[in-house]
């Protein structure tokens, strides 16, 4: 049995893995996007596989949650030739065909300004689709035809060798640890696939679950060197923030969030705010067309969600929706902000700044000093969200150069990842005496290098930081 590390290997996008079963049978866990990875347009053309592998060969893609990182690439392998299906959790299938369309629209939009009005049309944006991670909205749909939904911690015998369960890792929606159980020459070997580790207490969803005994580990190490700041709750820290800067005075707060997730746990935490301590009704516009639909399936399942928001739901009947709220949904919305002058909350996406309408909020917002940015999650090197919080006093936002004179702030207890203690937690469930080796992914090299340091102190000797298309016999 072999286990190839595609991507998110010393860093913290792009997950993808090739398990390959010793009778030949092809498993690929996740095929997420490499957010890193730059497409250059004018590169000579070459008409070569996009993956490292014959995706008409695969025979199976295990998904453990809906965010681009790890589904991204999905349409990609379709396009490649794969014909077989993709496993995933019900509420995951309905998020990642969110996020895949809102990629393919982008996409959409990147050929059509690569290509240039004078050039043949139909044969360049064939070449401009095979020259990187782009597809077009019919390749999703092609896509998700073949996702089969199974729910939580119910075995699935994928072949009479193979078992596959799920289990709740908090983190998104739907989101799940894999256990795959293989049997070979009669003997069953067990193997773990962490996906993204949850937080406990976390607002809407549940506490990451146990992973039952494993042979082998994956485990994602984001915040492996890192334990979360704030140890307030989430209504404390936002109401504290809103109050600083809405209440006491006539300012306008800007949360660049991710619109699967974040928002959602933003909004519920603004109506928390609102229905059990009285908060003052604040306009609260969320401009993501995207978070007003994703919104929608978190409320479809709500049975997924922690006990805490079930018996809010119970109680308020509504999770999200409060007065003063209001989703926008169109460009001429969104730009009509800059002309409302009272105080207000804008949410938009994205959460690291790196594209989106909130690029456009903070264009308008920068330099104004009754302006608080508040960043509520990791930002990756090279982004917008990354440079606000190294103190730079001028940043560019497509092309134009501004003056930081807006307030930047940062709490971090809408981190939807796991700290390092909580990482430890997960793994100290797995007893070092049988756990034959851990792979550390999905996190920067630093990261890595300290959480393997933690892991080897409790008395984890094999603990691997594989390198990109490394492979390791199992």
């Amino acid at each position: 049995m072999k286990l190839q590390f595609l991507g998110a290997a010393k860093q913290v996008t792009g997950s993808m893995y090739l398990l390959e079963l010793e009778d030949g049978f092809k498993i690929l866990i996740d095929c997420g996007t490499d957010m890193e990875r730059e497409i250059d347009f004018d590169e000579p053309y070459e008409n070569k596989a996009f993956f490292p592998f014959d995706a008409s060969l695969i025979n199976l893609v295990i998904l453990t949650h809906a965010h681009i990182d790890h589904s991204g690439n999905i349409p990609m392998l379709y396009r490649e030739g794969y014909e077989g299906q993709v496993l995933c959790t019900p509420p995951t299938a309905e998020l990642a065909e969110l996020l895949l369309m809102d990629s393919a629209n982008l996409h959409l939009r990147k050929l059509k300004a690569a290509q240039g009005e004078s050039r043949k049309k139909h044969k360049q944006m064939d070449r401009l689709l095979r020259k990187g991670d782009l597809y077009l909205q019919k390749d999703v749909e092609h896509s998700v035809n073949h996702f089969i939904t199974i729910p939580f911690s119910k075995k699935f015998r994928a072949t009479e060798n193979l078992e596959i369960t799920f289990i709740p890792a908090g983190h998104l929606l739907g989101a799940a640890h894999v256990h795959l159980g293989i049997t070979e020459n009669g003997v069953k070997k067990t193997l773990g696939f962490s996906g993204d580790v949850g937080r406990k207490n976390y607002p809407l969803h549940i506490d990451p679950q146990t992973m039952p005994a494993c042979d082998y580990l994956v485990c994602e190490s984001t915040y492996g060197n890192r334990v979360h700041e704030d140890k307030e709750s989430t209504k404390k820290a936002l109401g504290d923030i809103i109050k600083a800067t809405c209440i006491d005075k006539p300012g306008r707060l800007i949360i660049p969030a991710f619109s699967v997730g974040r928002t959602q746990a933003v909004l519920y935490t603004l109506n928390r705010l609102i229905e059990e301590d009285h908060f003052p009704a604040i306009r609260v516009f969320t401009d993501s067309p995207m978070g007003k639909s994703s919104t929608r399936i978190y409320t479809k399942y709500s049975s997924y969600l922690n006990q805490e928001a079930r018996e809010f739901q119970a109680e308020y009947d509504e999770l999200f929706d409060f007065d003063n709220l209001k989703f926008l949904q169109t460009e001429k919305e969104s730009r009509a902000i800059k002309n409302y002058h009272e105080p207000c909350i804008i949410i938009s996406s994205s959460g690291m700044i790196s594209g989106g309408r909130v690029e456009t909020h903070i264009a308008d917002n920068i330099s104004n000093t009754y302006c608080t940015i508040l960043l509520i999650g990791y930002a990756a090197e090279g982004t917008l969200g990354r440079q606000l919080l190294a103190g730079t006093d001028h940043i560019q936002v497509r092309d134009r150069e501004y003056k930081v004179h807006a307030q930047i702030r940062k709490i971090d207890v809408f981190s939807g990842h796991a700290d390092k203690l909580g990482l430890l937690d997960f793994m100290k469930v797995q007893s070092p005496a049988t756990l034959k080796k851990v792979f550390l992914s999905h996190g920067e090299e630093e990261s890595m290098v300290e959480f393997k340091e933690e892991l080897t102190n409790l008395g984890y000797q094999d603990v691997i930081l594989p390198e990109k298309n490394q492979t390791f016999i199992l």
